[in-house]
C-alpha cells in the first residue's frame, strides 16, 4: 500500500474519532448537531450574520439539499431565519437570530474543550500521535 494511502487512512480515522466526539458532546449538552454548530459559527462570523445558502453549503462542506434541510432545522428551532436577496429574487439568505448567537456562544466552550480532549486522547494512540503532533505544530 502506498505511503499516501496509509497516511490518508490514519487521517480519516483521526477525523472520524474527533467528529464523533464533537457530535456527541454538542448533541448531549446543547441539543444541536455538529453541522448545526458549524452553520451557526459561520453565520455568527459573517458580515451582518447572514450568508447565501450556497455560500453556507460551501463553508461547511454540505451539498445544496443537505444545507436546505439543515437550515429548516435551524429555523424550526428559532436559531436562524430566511431572508430574500433584494438584488436577486432567487437568492435566499440564512440569517442567524439572537437565539442562534446565544446557542453558538453557549456551545463554543464545549466544542473547544471536546476538541482538545479528543486530540489529547488520540495523541496517545501510536497510530495517530504523529498526526496530532503535526496538527498542533
Amino acid at each position: 500500500m502506498a505511503m499516501e494511502t496509509q497516511a490518508w487512512g490514519r487521517f480519516v480515522a483521526l477525523h472520524a474519532r474527533v467528529e464523533n466526539d464533537l457530535a456527541r458532546a454538542l448533541q448531549r449538552r446543547h441539543g444541536i448537531g455538529l453541522s448545526e454548530f458549524r452553520a451557526l459559527s459561520r453565520l455568527a462570523e459573517a458580515e451582518d450574520g447572514e450568508l447565501r445558502m450556497q455560500e453556507l453549503a460551501e463553508l461547511i462542506g454540505l451539498n445544496q439539499s443537505s444545507v436546505s434541510r439543515l437550515v429548516v432545522r435551524l429555523e424550526s428551532a428559532g436559531l436562524t431565519r430566511r431572508d430574500m436577496c433584494p438584488d436577486d429574487r432567487r437568492g435566499v439568505y440564512t440569517v442567524i437570530t439572537d437565539e442562534g448567537r446565544a446557542r453558538r456562544a453557549d456551545a463554543d466552550p464545549t466544542y473547544e474543550r471536546t476538541l482538545r480532549e479528543s486530540l489529547d486522547q488520540a495523541a496517545t494512540d501510536h497510530r495517530l500521535g504523529d498526526l496530532v503532533a503535526a496538527l498542533r505544530s
